[in-house]
């Protein structure tokens, strides 16, 4: 191809790599800015980092120890930004954070708390407190012998379906999302560059174009540099595993609990599906294979001993239910410990219009996605020209038009129009998918019309509306990351699930890489 046709017929202005919640958050705001993107992911949506993280929507407290101040204020700003963008899958938690003797002191906590409240600009949220272990409710499962804490206010958010919503919205955009789809080599053509992708689920090679690359592939960006690109001697990253363990739920009311360890580092313990506690998160260096991260037995025995120093009822291994681990891409800044390795984003960019740029993401944290993918198109754009405004801070995500504080007035009009369908699984619906359920729920009079069961309340409905417009391929896609009903279903129930997605998809004629919303 020649040099003229090669620059006058290119499939991409931008091209992602990596399907995690930095990828598609830039591919939505650049999609949304007017520039056309393609997407590549080897594996499903959030199948890595962003399906691992302790679900949460926050500034890092203890952040603050490490002097992070712009990354905290960032966070913080962040989190009602987000919570307005996506009310459905993020909403609000109070935290308790039990005061330990001989540890950090009441004043630390308490300033650090002020600090908190105050550097970013928190509107809707309600402000740290003070409260009497002795009489509130949230002392009762804990240990005698703790009488203060300090209360204070983050989020949730259900991470894998943000990845997944970002995704949309960017297609809806206009952007290629291609999951099951390997970005095997880069090579840089006449001011841009020619991208070998390979279908994970065919084997099928092909080529395309564009004038940029963004390498957002989270714990493999260095290896995207290395094997991929044909870049000598990186090393950007630390790799650090964080583990959690799920229990069945081990106190009645709905806040969360913050402890603090003798290694000084911090737990969370937070109510989970219902019925289920969350605990975690470990932070260890790891250095084993990227596609097969697992919790160690030990990490276990640590999640389960520091729960154990606060609640009066040990948490032992035995309760646990199911694991979950991550690894972290932290950009190395030569922190001695894991924990103290930075969580702030650092973007390196190689080359320039007429070389072909690659932009380099390194680092980031779930809770500054969009800031991040705001910065990549300063820099996208500072190459490439502008296209259009920055957009995406007041902008619903898909299912996320409603107002932020708006949830169970959602919950009761899903209900009044499905009264023949059960409060819960309206409200799970809801929590998913926002206003998006009415999709699913469309018509449905009776149980009967939203077609098979597979489990739990999971139904045909359901499932068709994640293989059509969210890339759901297989029973783990819906089960563990576009919902958590792998608690709920058994063994044999999510292999009929598994049996009758290959079924449908197949009858469909539908490959693995073309679902479209």
């Amino acid at each position: 191809m020649a040099a003229s046709d090669f620059t006058s017929d290119l499939d991409y202005d931008v091209f992602v790599i990596g399907g995690g919640i930095n990828g598609a958050g830039v591919a939505r705001d650049a999609a949304g800015r007017g520039f056309s993107v393609g997407l590549a992911e080897k594996d499903d949506l959030a199948s890595g980092t962003s399906s691992g993280s302790t679900k949460l929507i926050h500034g890092g407290l203890r952040y603050l120890e490490f002097y992070e101040f712009r990354l905290v204020r960032e966070a913080l700003v962040e989190r009602e930004v987000l919570w307005a963008n996506a009310p459905h899958i993020i909403w609000p938690l109070r935290f308790v954070l039990p005061h330990q003797a001989g540890l950090r002191p009441a004043w630390m906590l308490r300033l650090g708390l002020y600090l908190y409240d105050y550097i970013g600009g928190r509107r809707r949220l309600p402000p740290a407190r003070t409260i009497d272990l002795r009489t509130d409710p949230a002392g009762k499962p804990l240990k005698p012998g703790f009488s203060k804490a300090f209360e204070y206010s983050d989020c949730w958010v259900q991470d894998a379906r943000l990845v997944a919503i970002n995704a949309r919205d960017a297609a809806a955009r206009g952007a290629d999302i291609m999951t099951r789809t390997e970005c095997t080599r880069l090579q840089r053509a006449d001011g841009g560059w020619r991208i070998t992708l390979e279908d994970r689920h065919t084997g099928a090679s092909r080529e395309v174009t564009a004038r940029l690359v963004v390498n957002a592939a989270g714990p493999w960006v260095d290896a995207v540099l290395t094997r991929v690109a044909g870049v000598n001697r990186v090393h950007n990253i630390r790799l650090v595993q964080g583990s959690h363990i799920v229990v069945p739920r081990l106190f009645d009311h709905d806040r969360c609990y913050i402890f603090q360890n003798a290694d000084g580092r911090v737990m969370f313990a937070i109510p989970y599906e219902r019925d289920f506690t969350l605990i975690g998160t470990t932070d260890r260096d790891f250095d084993g294979d990227l596609d097969h991260v697992a919790i160690a037995v030990d990490e276990v025995a640590y999640l389960c001993a520091a729960a154990s120093e606060y609640f009066a009822r040990p948490v032992t291994p035995d309760q646990v239910v199911w694991t979950y681990s991550a690894v972290r891409p932290l950009y190395d800044d030569g922190a001695s410990k894991a924990q103290e390795a930075t969580r702030d984003y650092v973007l390196k960019t190689d080359g320039d219009a007429a070389t072909g740029a690659l932009v380099n993401v390194f680092g980031g944290k779930i809770t500054t996605y969009r800031r991040l993918a705001e910065a990549v198109m300063a820099d996208i754009e500072a190459i490439l020209g502008t296209r259009g405004p920055a957009w995406t801070s007041s902008v619903a995500l898909p299912g996320g038009d409603f107002p932020a504080e708006g949830f169970d007035r959602l919950v009761d009009d899903l209900a009044a129009h499905h009264p023949a369908l059960p409060r819960p699984l309206i409200h799970r619906l809801a929590r998913n998918y926002g206003t998006e359920a009415r999709r699913i729920l469309a018509g449905a009079r009776s149980l009967d019309a939203l077609g098979a069961r597979f489990g739990a309340d999971l139904h045909e409905a359901e499932v068709r509306f994640l293989i059509d417009a969210e890339w759901a391929r297989t029973a783990d896609d819906v089960l563990w990351r576009r919902s958590k009903l792998g608690l709920r279903l058994s063994a044999d129930e999510a292999a009929g699930l598994q049996s009758w997605m290959a079924r449908v998809q197949s009858e469909a004629g539908r490959p693995m890489t073309d679902a479209k919303p």
